[in-house]
């Protein structure tokens, strides 16, 4: 495995080492002491949740306001350009975005850690999105970023097209106004 941080140094891009051959091919998706090792990230998940979203469907920014969850994500079927913002007060790196593209084919994956409001946006015709969660599921605590927060300014691969949004997340706050 191969970690790489981002412009956010307690995010990382995590590539998985893939065995191939003509019958197919194997790697761990997770190993927590590789894991630990690589990120310095010593976390225990407790919630796996799988998605499926059809082209164009943008769901975020999410964070939880109490019980916030670090989120190891990835994807199994299809692309997505997957998005971390810091919204720790605090942090060198408050206000900052970073954007990856996940993939079935190129099996990476991010390490969001709590503290960071999370969302993604499908590229392909349709993708299944897995995640695993250091807390588990408060929806009394749930909040959402605008996609389209004009303080941000999250480069969405729109290519023309508006993204399709849940009723809740076409509600979304201003960064401006995210409390912790």
């Amino acid at each position: 495995m191969q970690a790489t941080r981002t412009a956010i140094a307690d995010v990382f891009l995590i590539e998985p080492t893939v065995f191939g051959d003509e019958r197919g091919f194997f790697y761990e998706s997770f190993n927590a002491r590789a894991f630990t090792q690589a990120t310095g990230a010593d976390v225990q998940f407790v919630q796996d949740n799988h998605s499926k979203s059809a082209k164009h469907v943008l769901r975020g920014l999410h964070y939880q306001s109490e019980q916030p969850q670090g989120k190891l994500v990835r994807v199994t079927a299809g692309a997505v350009f997957d998005v971390a913002v810091d919204i720790r007060p605090q942090s060198p790196t408050y206000g900052t975005w970073v954007g990856e593209i996940l993939s079935a084919e190129n099996r990476h994956q991010l390490w969001i850690p709590a503290g960071l409001a999370h969302g993604f946006m499908v590229i392909s015709e349709s993708a299944e999105f897995l995640y695993k969660t250091t807390d588990f599921y408060a929806p009394q605590h749930e909040k959402c970023i605008r996609w389209d927060d004009p303080t941000l300014k999250i480069a969405w691969p729109l290519q023309g097209n508006p993204p399709q949004l849940s009723g809740k997340d076409a509600q979304g706050q201003l960064f401006l106004d995210t409390k912790m």
